[in-house]
């Protein structure tokens, strides 16, 4: 379990881009580096997580724990990864735009973010050469990616998959012709659960009241990171001022680990006699509908896979997810990051040293921030 808990501890220190960047963090730690996986199973977790409601690149770690320790694993990789920007967006509810407006704070993210370009550049181009190795899943990969940019909507995203899931049955299916059919399970209790607070949430008041608000956001949301926005606005609108929820969502962006930790803020503003009761029950909220959903698929998942079409299907998903990456590699991953020619001559020089030279991340970390403190200073 320390091991878990450490390993997405440090990951949730230095995560930053969004969820596309963390899959990549994800990819390049525990299926490169620590073989906890190989390229398939991992791409089969994220393929789920995207059709699931709740936060993709959460649900990704979630279950990597919880393939490699159980539910204790599951539980280890959540609060490992989720804690650091828990903390950072609870203490900016009370110290707003302090040190988040310190011009080497600000090196600091910016060096985070050019390294985040890197990663999902890395991460494409990975799972690109193992899951678009045919005409027909490149077209399908670089189709995604297109539609995703022209129509940036979470149901347009989930079309998408659900289309290339379709083709790859009927076009793909020789190719998985000699897979061995195996019975899924579902487990029943955490659908059982998921649903059953579901309906307890439409009533209540007071911290109850909170708990269904982010609760709801988190069974309902598909595609995560900033389509919640809107959700949690709406949820929210009555009891806090416009402002305070953009500086809350602006401050979430420029924080490492999940988007949905402006669920920290969000709670402890609204609950302010009890701030970390506020934030604790919130984050908690918004991300355990997508655990539990994990939790009742992720078993079954895995078995139908080895079902020829149920295969076939996947490997049309697994180049639609490429064309997903790489979608989000442009927005918001790259534009985000990249504003100046030495900011892209950065990006190429890492991706020499992650992708040609085989660099550690953690090297690549230090090297970025120290990188552009140098430059801060210099300026």
């Amino acid at each position: 379990m320390a091991q878990i808990f450490i390993r997405f501890l440090l990951l949730g220190l230095v995560s930053f881009g969004g969820p596309a960047a963390h899959i990549g963090y994800f990819r390049r730690v525990f299926v490169e580096e620590l073989h906890w996986l190989d390229e398939q199973q991992y791409a089969a977790t994220v393929a789920l997580c995207q059709f699931l409601p709740g936060p993709g690149s959460s649900q990704v770690g979630f279950a990597l724990g919880y393939l490699r320790g159980g539910l204790l694993g599951a539980l280890a990789a959540f609060i490992g990864f989720t804690l650091p920007s828990f903390l950072l967006m609870y203490l900016l509810a009370h110290f707003g735009q302090l040190f988040s407006t310190q011009p080497l704070v600000t090196a600091v993210i910016s060096g985070l973010k050019l390294l985040a370009v890197v990663v999902v550049a890395d991460a494409v181009i990975g799972m690109a050469r193992q899951y678009c190795q045919q005409r027909l899943t490149a077209t399908i990969a670089l189709a995604t990616a297109a539609i995703v940019l022209l129509l940036p909507y979470a149901l347009m995203q989930l079309a998408v998959l659900v289309m290339a899931a379709l083709l790859g049955c009927f076009a793909l299916r020789a190719d998985t012709a000699s897979i061995t059919p195996a019975p899924a399970k579902i487990r029943w209790w955490s659908l059982w659960l998921f649903g059953v607070l579901l309906l307890l949430s439409f009533n209540g008041s007071g911290l109850w009241r909170l708990c269904s608000d982010f609760y709801q956001t988190g069974a309902l949301v598909f595609g995560g990171g900033h389509v919640v926005l809107p959700l949690l606005q709406s949820r929210v609108a009555d009891a806090m001022a416009p402002d305070v929820f953009l500086s809350g969502y602006a401050m979430a962006q420029a924080v490492p680990g999940p988007m949905f930790s402006l669920a920290a803020f969000l709670g402890a503003e609204l609950w302010q006699h009890q701030p970390l009761v506020g934030a604790l029950v919130a984050t908690i909220a918004i991300f355990l509908p997508g655990f539990l959903l994990v939790l009742t698929f992720n078993q079954s998942w895995q078995a139908l896979q080895q079902r020829p079409t149920v295969a076939a299907a996947v490997a049309g998903i697994n180049a639609a997810v490429v064309g997903l990456l790489l979608s989000a590699l442009y927005q918001p991953v790259f534009i985000s990051a990249v504003q100046q020619p030495w900011q892209m001559a950065l990006v190429l020089v890492g991706m020499l040293l992650l992708r040609l030279w085989k660099l550690h991340i953690i090297y690549l970390i230090f090297g970025f921030i120290a990188a552009l403190i140098m430059i801060t200073l210099i300026k």
